[in-house]
């Protein structure tokens, strides 16, 4: 045999092993990540304050089962109803933290000095709960949704500072699904994911049936995204639409199969309006491939080649490719919340369901690395701004984008591969 044919032959022989150490090495990463700054009685109510501190007032909704421990309210065991609960989070100073972290408590109680810290917890029922929304002063919610490996504290914690660090003033509402925070528990998870569809589905029903509410939008993680879309398409059924109020769906690193999601999107329909972050350097998806037989998973498809490209079009989605975006995340599974450019992004524009490329964007807002829009200069002339690491994929503007561009002269403020490959 020909050096170059041995050579060859011993790599395709080697391939297995090297897939199966690969495989090997994320499910340890993920293993590492889920792990790393827990603690077991995070969430025990502390009655210690501190200066400079800032509050989050949320409703949680879960279908995990009930401990009546304080410290762990809900394990990751599936319960037989939907269970309501209000917290309260402290979020430490400005100067003890930065944007997208979570500051995990080291002592028992919390210091809210220092970290975050459960300043009350407390079980409603549903009339105490809709009138907390009604005392909460705002008519819009955001229904946020985890992903899989995710314990209780850890969704608490993590909606707790996506409100903070973006800033919205959508009244925040947490629906946390059975998940056992492992990650050999893949499978349970994602059955659990489906166990919970109805009981999403009554959430956002309510919500949309409640006078007081105008509008809701629907913030879904990683494997909470084949969960949220999979409630929408079940209304969608039932209804013959989705409520008109439930307006803006934002799908961040969906865990979702690409062909399930074609079809569940064709069922919605085109309300509603849906932005997707996918990041093809995302380690968690590329382990959740493996697990579902290669099937590519869409929050790490390529938004820019064909057929995603035209599948997306056709959906009206606008996707916001974060690949070359970096983080601490070493596994850059959790960029839309980490990146203090992205957590902005969602609180100024994406929660309230505007877009990121009309004219209100100018040419001093920058939306993470991305600033794109219209000034208003000389004549009609549009200016347009974009740097890389961000690439927006927008199918309402990117059909003229081009031409408007020539326009003014692509080589005048930066370059738009990023959007018209």
């Amino acid at each position: 045999m020909p050096p170059a044919a041995a050579v060859s032959a011993e790599r395709s022989a080697d391939t297995p092993r090297r897939r199966a150490v690969r495989l090997a090495s994320l499910v340890v990463a993920l293993g590492l990540a889920a792990c790393g700054g827990r603690s077991e009685t995070a969430l025990l109510p502390t009655t210690l304050t501190a200066e400079g501190t800032s509050r989050v007032d949320m409703l949680v909704a879960t279908t995990r089962a009930a401990t009546g421990k304080p410290e762990a309210p809900y394990t990751g065991e599936r319960g037989a109803e939907v269970s309501l609960d209000r917290f309260v989070v402290s979020i430490p100073p400005e100067a003890a933290r930065k944007v997208g972290e979570i500051q995990w408590p080291e002592t028992s109680p919390a210091d809210p000095a220092k970290s975050f810290a459960v300043l009350e917890d407390r079980r409603l029922t549903k009339p105490e709960a809709v009138a907390w929304f009604h005392r909460s002063g705002s008519r819009r919610m955001l229904v946020f949704v985890h992903g899989f490996n995710t314990r209780y504290d850890e969704a608490v914690f993590r909606f707790a500072q996506l409100v903070h660090d973006s800033g919205t003033d959508f009244v925040p509402v947490l629906f946390s699904w059975p998940s056992r925070g492992s990650v050999w528990a893949y499978a349970y998870d994602r059955e659990s994911t489906i166990a919970s569809r109805d009981a999403l589905e009554s959430v956002l029903r309510g919500a949309a049936a409640d006078p007081a509410v105008s509008d809701v939008t629907v913030l879904a993680h990683s494997m909470g995204g084949w969960l949220a879309v999979e409630a929408l398409r079940q209304m969608a059924i039932r209804e013959g639409k989705v409520p008109s109020k439930i307006g803006n769906l934002i799908l961040a690193s969906p865990d979702l199969d690409v062909d399930v999601f074609r079809g569940q999107i064709a069922r919605i329909g085109r309300s509603p309006r849906v932005t997707l972050f996918v990041s093809r350097d995302d380690r968690a998806l590329e382990l959740s491939k493996r697990l579902a037989g290669g099937v590519d998973r869409l929050g790490a498809i390529d938004p820019s080649t064909e057929p995603a490209r035209g599948t997306l079009e056709k959906a009206g989605v606008t996707v916001l490719d974060l690949t070359a975006l970096r983080t601490g995340d070493n596994l850059n599974h959790g960029k839309f919340a980490q990146s203090p450019e992205i957590v902005r992004l969602l609180g100024q524009r994406l929660i309230a369901g505007q877009s990121v490329t009309d004219s209100q964007v100018g040419l001093g807002d920058r939306l993470g690395a991305v600033a794109l829009g219209a000034a208003g200069t000389v004549g009609s002339a549009a200016s347009f701004v974009v740097t890389a690491p961000i690439a927006v994929f927008d199918p309402q503007t990117r059909s003229g984008l081009g031409e408007r561009g020539s326009r003014v002269g692509e080589g005048l403020f930066g370059t738009f591969d990023p959007l018209l490959k």
